[in-house]
């Protein structure tokens, strides 16, 4: 029979895992979108991926999505607007949490 404290660390571990996989899929979903605005700066191989490591590193530096933005909006210019990156950060969150799944 499960006691108070049993549930207590389920649900304790569940949140861990969740945090965790939040994290690795906002990670994920960060470099998904620097090798997307890669592409219209018009970057190609090592290049676009140095860039979206660096995309990655800016949501590290200033943790949260406000960090990203910026950089992206930063770096595009005229490619893309504000509205746009934030669409494209949320359809590859999306991506990323099914890759993360598939991989599981």
């Amino acid at each position: 029979m499960l006691t108070l404290k049993d549930r207590e660390r389920a649900f304790e571990n569940k949140y861990a895992h969740d945090a965790e996989m939040l994290f690795k899929a906002q990670a994920r979903r960060n470099r998904l979108v620097g090798l997307w605005a890669a592409d219209l700066m018009g970057l190609e191989g090592d290049a676009a991926t140095d860039y979206a490591k660096q995309v990655v590193k800016a949501d590290f530096e200033e943790h949260g999505t406000e960090a990203v933005v910026r950089k992206l909006v930063g770096d595009l210019g005229d490619k893309a607007d504000e509205q746009t990156v934030r669409d494209k950060m949320e359809e590859q969150l999306t991506v990323a949490k099914a890759q993360i799944v598939e991989e599981s």
